[in-house]
């Protein structure tokens, strides 16, 4: 597996999806410095990245890893290899895993360098934790996206992603319903960077600081990933038949 994501990986150099993973966190950071928000400019950085720029991100790299293969040679290319179709599959899924990683760790390194420059208003240790949720809380969008794009073409998985990020997050994310996949890692950004959808602080005793929905929200996400990744590999697998 490690060989396939290696492989794939290589198709993006000189891409705009290689430059996409860092310009993507640049972006963000340069948004709240220019919005002025001084020490909260780490509250505003994770409320953009999460509610808007990361979702974006992650659905751009994948609509690129899925329909790279599809618009050389409709497939006739992999299909050749030695190598079980669903297999490819998973290793286009491991390449989107990889970038998005990359993107996630650069976001991390450029709001802590942030917080020494203009001043932290989240500590460190909860910032680590934050972008370590958002990584795993994020990854099921992957496998969804990257079928979807198949199925529905760049615009519209574009617009179904960024629609139902925004939406969940303000308005579902701290109602009795944050289960909801999209809604998860806003809520989870809640007792971790103790930071609401809206960008401001969680007040001191809400019942939103609860720990009790971080443990809950990872299992549900990382089961639809695991779930989105085998079932979406099935289409692969009869395309070896065609």
């Amino acid at each position: 597996m490690k060989e396939l994501v290696f492989a794939e990986y290589q198709k993006y150099k000189r891409t705009f999806t290689k430059k996409l993973i860092w310009l993507a966190p640049t972006v963000t950071l340069l948004i709240s410095i220019l919005l002025g928000l001084g020490k909260l400019s780490q509250q505003g950085s994770y409320n953009w990245w999460y509610l808007m720029i990361l979702p974006g991100t992650i659905t751009l790299i994948c609509v690129s890893i899925a329909k790279k293969d599809k618009r050389k040679l409709n497939y006739r290319g992999i299909l050749s290899l030695p190598i079980d179709p669903e297999k490819i599959w998973l290793g286009k899924i491991g390449t989107g895993v990889f970038l998005y990683f990359i993107t996630c760790s650069i976001f991390f390194i450029g709001i802590t360098i942030g917080g020494f420059v203009f001043g932290s208003s989240i500590p460190f240790l909860s910032s680590a934790a934050g972008s370590m949720l958002l990584f795993l809380t994020f990854l099921w969008q992957i496998p969804f996206s990257m079928f979807l794009s198949l199925r529905l073409g760049l615009f519209l998985t574009v617009g179904i992603n960024m629609a139902a990020n925004m939406l969940c997050t303000m308005f579902v994310s701290t109602e009795s319903s944050w289960w909801i996949p999209y809604a998860i890692p806003a809520r989870l950004m809640c007792p971790v960077i103790k930071v609401l959808p809206n960008g401001l602080s969680v007040p001191p005793n809400d019942p939103l600081l609860t720990t009790n929905v971080i443990l809950p929200g990872i299992l549900i996400t990382l089961t639809i990933f695991v779930a989105m990744s085998l079932l979406t590999a099935l289409p692969y697998i009869k395309l070896e038949a065609k």
